[in-house]
Formats: structure tokens, sequence, C-alpha cells
């Protein structure tokens, strides 16, 4: 037996013994999603021990190092472990913006500091994070924002506001991109980190047409922030912020893997007679499974380093594509019914609710006509692109 056959038959004996039955079932919805940190609420006991044993395990960041809380596995015994969770329908144990998009900053641009006192707390989700990017005035021109950072000498004060922050209102900390010079639009950019409960700090939920609200306004007035929550060097944060959203685009990207074929969730709303309905959910598939090997493809690509820069933005954007049509799809099998908004047979409106929160994915993480100009300066190199 080789030594990845006798890694996948440990794991796969591991999960068997520590993956509560519960958690090996479909999520309902995105409340089901776990995200840990200090005011979380579980939903169950099993979720809690799930997240609890996976993180103890290091499996909950396998590929990161082991001496800041993660598994130390290879790329070829962290897809093992993937495809053996997937084998017996495990959830994932942790969602989080931490693992997502800033663990990877902090590793390649925190200091040892830095790395050993959050990236620990992000593995075990005793810490849950928010984004601060997008302003009222600098959305998808990130590089315009004008959140002020001054240095006080002993400590940084901030004011300014942030818009979008998704979970800003449930997050215990914020990754803030602030300006800390006018000298240059894209060198007066610094990257902080600091804590949401600290005085001056205020959200204010924005509500969606769906309904739901996971967006928020996020305002600073006079916040003092320690020294060394600086990650990278003062005023170049932008390298930083770059970075991030290489892998932000990444977890948004996943959206389109969805949680099972069209098919399958067209068919939990009644039973599909229409012939053109059928072949449009056939030919949605072959997208889903052809999206799923390129995926798995750039995912190699970019834990290895060498995935094209703009890779990330191509894949936004075929994702995001990719889950608005999975949730038209639905909504055209339910017919008028899909059209219910609060009933229990409906799980208040969960596939009318669903379908319009996926409009938002156009936009989060850099609008799609961001990232088509981005495919077709860089990748396709097209003329005055």
């Amino acid at each position: 037996m080789t030594d990845l056959e006798s890694f996948r038959a440990d794991t796969r004996a591991w999960l068997e013994a520590n993956c509560p039955a519960e958690m090996r079932t479909p999520m309902r919805s995105e409340d089901d999603a776990c995200w840990g940190g200090r005011n979380f609420q579980f939903q169950s006991e099993a979720q809690e021990r799930w997240m609890r044993v996976m993180g103890e395990k290091g499996w909950t960041v396998p590929d990161w190092p082991a001496a800041y809380g993660g598994g130390g596995l290879s790329p070829a015994e962290t897809k093992i472990l993937k495809e053996e969770m997937a084998a017996i329908g495990a959830r994932t144990p942790l969602s989080s913006f931490g693992i997502s998009m800033l663990g990877p900053a902090l590793l390649k641009y925190g200091t040892e500091e830095q790395k050993q006192r959050f990236l620990p707390e992000i593995a075990r989700g005793e810490i849950r994070w928010c984004q601060g990017y997008s302003e009222p005035g600098a959305g998808s021109d990130l590089a315009g924002l004008q959140t002020k950072c001054e240095d006080m000498g002993d400590h940084w004060l901030v004011n300014g506001q942030k818009v979008w922050t998704s979970y800003a209102d449930k997050a215990d900390w914020i990754f803030c991109l602030v300006r800390t010079s006018t000298e240059s639009k894209h060198g007066g950019i610094s990257f902080l980190l600091f804590d949401m409960e600290s005085e001056g700090v205020s959200t204010k939920p924005i509500l969606l047409i769906s309904g739901y609200s996971p967006f928020c306004e996020t305002f600073f007035d006079n916040v003092k922030v320690p020294k060394d929550q600086i990650v990278g060097e003062v005023n170049k944060g932008w390298d930083v912020a770059k970075y991030l959203l290489g892998h932000e685009r990444e977890m948004i990207s996943g959206m389109g893997l969805g949680s099972g074929s069209a098919k399958t969730l067209a068919q939990s709303l009644g039973e599909i007679d229409d012939p053109v309905l059928a072949a449009d959910i056939a030919l949605f598939d072959v997208d889903a499974i052809a999206f799923a090997a390129m995926s798995e493809h750039f995912i190699d690509q970019l834990k290895a380093g060498e995935a094209h820069p703009a890779m990330p933005s191509m894949m936004k954007y075929a994702g995001t594509e990719l889950n608005k049509k999975r949730h038209e799809l639905i909504m055209a099998a339910g017919g008028s019914d899909a059209l219910e908004w609060d009933s229990e047979r409906s799980r208040g409106g969960k596939a009318a609710r669903e379908w319009l929160r996926t409009k938002a994915n156009s936009i989060e993480g850099g609008t799609s006509e961001v990232q088509l100009g981005i495919v077709a300066k860089h990748i396709l190199r097209l003329p005055g692109a």
C-alpha cells in the first residue's frame, strides 16, 4: 500500500468515527452554515462537535502549516480529504472569511507574531472576520477609497465608512483597507486589522430584495487601533488587497459548483414534464460538470502558484453566471408555486429568496463588468481592453 493509499484509508476511518450523522445531510439553506466566532449560536450539538474535532485535527484548513493550526497536508492529501468528505456527504465544518480570504494573505504578508496570534484562532473557529473594502464612492474603483487612518504616535486613528460589508453585524474582527497617505492613489493604502467591538465602530444592515440582509454599512468614528495591526508595510496595503481579492474570487466562483445538479434541485419543486425545460437542465448539467473540472484544475494551479493572475476573475464570472442559471431553472421548474414567499410549505419562500439573492453575485467580489474587462485585457489581450 502506498503512502497516499494508507492516508486515504486512515482518513476514511477517522471521518467515519468522528463525523456526526447529522453533519452528513445536505445543508437546507445558508442558515445551516457554521461560521464560528465568539458570538456564534450553534444549531445543534452535532454542528459544534464537528467544527471542534475538525479544528483540533487541523482539517478546517488542511493545507495550512501545522504551526498555525492547520493540518500540514500536501496538495494530494488535501484532495483525498475532500474526496472522502464528499463520499459520505460531510458538510464543511467551518465557513469563514478568515479561512478563504484573510488566512492566505496573513500566510504571505503577515509577521510571525500576527500569524501566531490570528491563524490558530481562525482554524479553530474562535474568531469571525468581515471584510472592509468597498465604500459608497469606491466600489469598482476600490483604490479610490477615502477611509482615513492617521498615525497618532502610539496608535492609528480611523474615520470613515464601508458598505456591502458582509455579516459585519455578526463579525468579531474586520480586515480593512484604509488610506494612510494621499500622495498616491494606490500607494497610500494600508491593510489594517481591528476588533469590531472597538469604541467608535457601528454597523447598519442593508435589506436586500430577497428579504435577507447579509450586507451592512459599517461606520468608523475615531476608532483607535494598535500600531502592530497593520499587515504588510504602511502605504503598501494594495499588494495585500490584490492578493486577497484573488482568493475571494476563488471562493465566490465556488458557488458555481452548487449543491447538486439542477435536475435534482428542480425536481424538489415538482415533476419536470416540459421537454424544453428538461433540455435546458441537461445542458446546464453539462456546463456544471465542465465547470467542476475546470475549477479543480484552477485550484491546483492556484495552490502551486502557477495560475494566471487573471484566472480568479474568469472563474468568479463563470461561477456567478452558473449559479444564477441554476436558480433560474429552479424557478422555471417551480412555476407559480416557486413565487410563494412566506408559507411553511415553501420553507419561507426559499426558492424565490435564493433566486433573488443570486442577483448580488454579479456585484460582490467585483462586478461582472469589471471581471470581463480583466479577462479581456489580461487573458484574451483584446485591443483597447
